[in-house]
């Protein structure tokens, strides 16, 4: 049985144990939580994230090295944002649309007194030109300690385009870094064997946390945004894939369907990053000199699952408090939410953050958060998967669109010079 399966049955065994832990008196739930589903879910994410830095710092070293050209990194990472950013502006447009036909808010009785969120946090993430200046490290080692994506991007960038110039001088390093690079890969193949039972661990207490009347007075909320999470990655990412790709959208989805199962189970995208970026370089035939840079670049930047939660969740907080949101308004949520998925990189709990913020620009009551707070975690699990399907989405383009500059240097071809 493939991987996949292994997941997947894990999955649905997850769901079924969440429902029935939901429906069961409260102690009964936080003993299995406290017990069993958490420890386990702790072991497997703390497993896999263990490896997520090295992996990158490896494998953006090994790609910087593929490209040869301190220029050809230059287009690849302007495209990239560019279809980033394009892409999150178009998913929040989306999301707005599907909310006011919905109308969630105007489908239940939501209470307007008494709520409470802490939104502090949310001025310091919009600082975008901080979010640029901090991309460059004052300590290296402690960018790698603390898992700063962005400052280990540019750190590896600079000792591949290092090694590119000292040649045969940095031979030691060029093996060190290739043998390293394969250890972690061993590892990380290693540890999705587990894969499955942690999944069932993840996916049980998550939703046997939310509980069902949390879920049935939400339930117009989260079909709103699921519906254009599905709605996004057909259209926006099965458009791109096609068009701009040349490949069929279905062998794209039907491939890198093991990566958005394990998004799914993890909720983190940079979790995520060391299957997704297999996944996209095995099963869909992307370079490793444009996936080892594009999808870390996209697990840090690339929001458009939280884009569309966003939009979804200021018409419905519009509806629920009677605001009436002008045209004006409108393109400021989208302006303000395509600018903070830049300025919100690395902060813990990105999504309600950045959510606060755009409320904050349309003077919309950022206490009505609390409205979704409790059915946010099944949702960050959903919006996960289309981020890491977004970031492949961008890999599969922009390797498209730099074929015929990519030079045909891969980490083989190192191996030969070192033998000489």
């Amino acid at each position: 049985m493939s991987e996949t399966k292994k997941i997947m049955i894990g999955l649905l065994l997850g769901v079924a144990v969440g429902l029935a832990l939901a429906g069961l008196p409260g102690n009964i739930y936080d003993m299995a939580n406290t017990y069993v589903l958490s420890p386990v879910g702790t072991v497997f994410l703390n497993l896999i994230k263990m490896l997520v830095v090295p992996i990158v710092f490896f494998s953006i070293i090994l790609g910087v090295m593929g490209l040869g050209d301190p220029k050809e990194l230059g287009r690849v990472g302007t495209k990239s944002l560019l279809f980033f950013l394009t892409t999150t502006a178009l998913a929040i447009v989306l999301a707005m649309g599907v909310a006011y036909v919905i109308q969630p808010g105007e489908r239940g009785d939501f209470p307007t007194t008494g709520l409470e969120f802490d939104a502090s946090g949310s001025e310091e993430s919009s600082n975008i030109v901080q979010t640029f200046v901090n991309m460059i490290p004052t300590n290296p080692v402690q960018a790698l300690a603390e898992g700063n994506m962005l400052q280990i991007i540019v750190f590896a960038a600079l000792i591949g385009f290092a090694m590119i110039a000292l040649g045969e001088k940095a031979r030691t390093w060029r093996r060190f870094v290739k043998q390293g690079d394969r250890i972690m890969m061993y590892l990380i193949h290693l540890v999705m064997k587990l894969a499955p039972y942690g999944a069932f661990a993840l996916i049980a207490s998550a939703i046997g946390g939310i509980g069902l009347e949390a879920v049935q007075a939400m339930a117009w909320y989260m079909f709103a945004v699921v519906f254009t999470l599905a709605l996004h990655s057909i259209l926006i990412y099965g458009g791109a894939v096609a068009i701009l790709g040349k490949m069929n959208p279905v062998f794209f989805f039907k491939n890198f369907y093991e990566a958005m199962t394990f998004a799914f189970s993890t909720s983190s995208s940079n979790a995520t990053l060391p299957v997704s970026m297999e996944v996209a370089q095995t099963k869909l035939g992307v370079p490793r000199s444009i996936s080892s840079f594009v999808q870390p670049l996209g697990a840090t930047v690339n929001m458009d699952g939280t884009a569309i939660m966003q939009g979804v969740a200021t018409i419905f907080i519009a509806q629920v408090f009677n605001a009436d949101l002008t045209m004006t308004e409108l393109l400021t949520v989208v302006i303000t939410a395509v600018l903070a998925s830049i300025g919100t990189a690395g902060v813990p709990g990105v999504g309600l953050v950045m959510l606060a913020l755009v409320l904050q620009s349309v003077n919309l009551p950022v206490e009505g958060i609390a409205l979704i707070i409790g059915v946010d975690r099944i949702l960050d699990m959903l919006r996960t998967s289309v981020n890491i399907t977004g970031d492949a989405a961008c890999a599969v383009v922009v390797s498209k669109l730099e074929e015929k500059h990519l030079p045909a240097v891969d980490e083989d071809s190192w191996d030969e010079v070192d033998a000489k």
